[in-house]
């Protein structure tokens, strides 16, 4: 396994401008050998091939390493399995990062991949994300959720948690046209704009993927 995650990251990390070191790659083998292993007996992704989880699920996630910085406060909503936070604070350790999901024994295994990986600045939450905002209100420079819920939703409940001047990003498939539309006339009646759509392809034609950057409206 571990060969092949290094060989598919080192080779599609490059075409995206990235240079992972080694350590970092070390990292990502053993995120996906956790992975696999607890998938067994908990059902945590359907993704399960070894080159599918380093693409769609590794290399999807650092599509939205250009847009992070290491002054940023990262929430990613929905988190699952740890995507795409786990990745990101795998190439940004310094960025502040908090993931939420409701679901307890998807932030279990983030809780335990964390500590395996030694990851630092990072924290796992287990909550619904309409009360996180008693204690994290307005804290976040940027919000993503990957595939989590309705735009309209995503817009609503993150609205809260977001900090002046932060942006949010979806991360959705093909169809994300649609939903940006069906999601228009809600979005901007909460105060928010889409500012732009970033498209991009899969290696190995594994999917279409689209990031959405929703920004507060401003006031004149």
């Amino acid at each position: 396994m571990n060969s092949i995650i290094s060989d598919i990251l080192s080779r599609e990390t490059v075409a995206m401008g990235l240079s992972l070191s080694t350590q970092q790659l070390a990292l990502f083998e053993a995120y996906a050998a956790e992975l696999v292993k607890w998938n067994k007996k908990v059902n945590l992704t359907a993704i399960t091939k070894v080159n599918e989880i380093a693409i769609k699920h590794f290399v999807d996630s650092l599509s939205l390493a250009p847009y992070i910085a290491s002054g940023d406060r990262l929430l990613d909503i929905g988190s699952g399995a740890g995507l795409p936070i786990i990745p990101l604070k795998i190439i940004n350790p310094e960025t502040v990062m908090i993931s939420v999901d409701a679901v307890a024994k998807k932030i279990h295994f983030q809780r335990h991949v964390i500590r395996v990986l030694g990851l630092q600045n990072i924290e796992a939450i287990h909550t619904r994300i309409e009360d996180l905002h008693k204690t994290h209100s307005h804290s976040f420079s940027i919000i993503t959720s990957r595939a989590f819920t309705r735009l309209d939703r995503f817009v609503s409940l993150a609205a809260p948690l977001l900090a002046e001047g932060g942006i949010l990003i979806a991360m959705k498939g093909d169809q994300a046209e649609n939903e940006i539309e069906a999601a228009d006339a809600v979005v901007h009646s909460g105060g928010f704009t889409v500012a732009s759509i970033q498209r991009y392809s899969l290696p190995h034609s594994m999917g279409e993927r689209t990031l959405t950057f929703i920004k507060q409206c401003k006031t004149a």
